[in-house]
């Protein structure tokens, strides 16, 4: 009877302290943080094993190394290169939970996200990192036609165009036709632009000149196409000279200060002349996510949303945008560009804020320390503007693999790149030529 008791008893206290455990779980802040980029893992890692309760929301499964993304799309590295699950990367903290869904909108007056899968998640604090997309400037049904590079599937996609177009030229006679399926056109002179055309010239010159034998795959034209006076536009004009010397030694033709129009599946209008090419690649421009204008305040005409000096929006102090997804204007007077650093220095920023806000503090000013810029164009070949010193070429394409092989996320990752770069260096090869069938768009006979 005594031992029953005493069961009775023990049972009773473990029930107690579950009880209370779940309480004490409830009444910790509850943070969402959507979107884990860049900005948004970061304020993830900054809030990690703190005493909030964090749910980290995407709708992919992996944080994705978006820099690299043209290297899987010219085949130098494949996708499980650039990517890492983000589960794995929060594992080790108890305070964090990872949602696999696509946020549709997020009421601020109730604190709710809402997913395009019906559920709903209420918050205390929220971090919205949704990021952005390419724009076509009004002409949404040129995607098809020229994708660009936001995600894998995109880097995929260009991938299976760039090797088909080889493939194709390689067994047709016509020599119209085979010019035209070697010829491609890249469409904006930004950073991805520049480097995406140097990868492009350099994997028909070198990768791929021997593995054919009825076309010569090292007489492809790469042109690209720049609506600017010059390349890199937000680069120093020195380095917007050399990057274009470096791109004409690579054989890409480069038109600035000219759009391309009439995009078409034969080709597209470039100023006055019309070229016949069978891949067109899209980086001119971005949209803001779209979730940013479900938080009923004003955005900018791209959808980016106008924070505060914080990082907060107006009259809602627990929610914060960073990344690509905010128009932060108070430093320089101009938005700050959509750039990797710019979201994890805001990422970080955001989350310390909430761990002031959590003490009942006021948030801090968000102030962003401008460490450079750089773009590499192809082998030996770059340009990297570190506010008080400009490299080119061969120190400048060094300092680049040095800071993109730190700033990869996981060790498996940077030694699975540095080697993959070290092979191509060397030999000249890059294995990731994979031709990936689009079934959705293809028309299989019925069984």
């Amino acid at each position: 009877m005594l031992s029953l008791n005493v069961e009775r008893w023990t049972l009773s206290v473990e029930r107690l302290q579950t009880t209370s455990s779940g309480m004490n779980e409830q009444q910790k802040p509850r943070i969402i943080i959507v979107g884990a980029g860049f900005g948004g893992l970061e304020a993830a890692k900054k809030l990690a094993c703190e005493d909030v309760s964090v749910t980290v929301i995407d709708r992919a499964n992996y944080h994705l190394f978006q820099p690299l993304l043209y290297q899987v799309a010219t085949a130098a590295l494949s996708p499980a290169d650039i990517a890492a699950p983000i589960r794995a990367i929060l594992s080790k903290c108890k305070n964090m939970e990872v949602i696999l869904a696509e946020v549709q909108a997020v009421d601020v007056d109730a604190k709710k996200v809402k997913t395009a899968d019906g559920i709903e998640l209420t918050y205390d604090f929220l971090v919205l990192a949704t990021g952005a997309r390419h724009s076509y400037f009004g002409r949404d049904e040129w995607e098809r036609l020229a994708p660009g590079l936001k995600s894998l599937e995109d880097a995929i996609e260009v991938r299976r165009r760039l090797l088909l177009a080889f493939e194709y030229a390689e067994k047709i006679s016509d020599e119209a036709t085979r010019k035209a399926a070697m010829t491609f056109v890249v469409i904006g002179g930004g950073p991805t632009g520049v480097e995406m055309a140097g990868a492009i010239a350099e994997i028909a010159r070198y990768t791929l000149a021997k593995d054919f034998r009825h076309i010569d795959p090292s007489q492809a034209r790469i042109i690209l196409v720049e609506g600017e006076s010059r390349l890199l536009a937000a680069f120093p004009e020195d380095l917007s000279a050399s990057a274009l010397k470096q791109l004409v030694d690579l054989g890409v033709e480069v038109r600035t200060g000219i759009h391309a129009t009439n995009l078409t599946e034969s080709g597209l209008q470039v100023g006055d002349e019309f070229i016949p090419c069978r891949v067109k690649i899209w980086a001119a421009g971005n949209n803001a996510s779209f979730v940013g204008k479900t938080l009923g305040v004003a955005v900018d005409r791209i959808g980016r949303v106008l924070v505060n000096d914080d990082l907060t929006i107006p009259n809602h102090p627990e929610v914060q945008v960073i990344g690509d997804l905010a128009n932060f204007s108070h430093q320089t007077g101009k938005p700050l560009p959509g750039v990797s650093p710019v979201a994890m220095q805001q990422g970080r920023h955001a989350a310390r804020n909430i761990l002031v806000m959590v003490r009942g503090e006021k948030p801090q000013r968000f102030h962003y320390w401008d460490k450079g810029s750089m773009a590499t164009i192809g082998r030996n070949k770059a340009v990297a503007d570190l506010r008080f010193v400009h490299l080119k070429g061969l120190p400048a394409w060094l300092a680049w693999l040095f800071v993109h092989i730190i700033f990869l996320v996981g060790f498996r990752n940077r030694v699975a790149v540095l080697f993959e770069w070290a092979w191509a260096y060397f030999s000249f090869n890059k294995g990731a030529r994979l031709i990936t069938r689009n079934f959705q768009a293809e028309q299989r006979p019925p069984t």
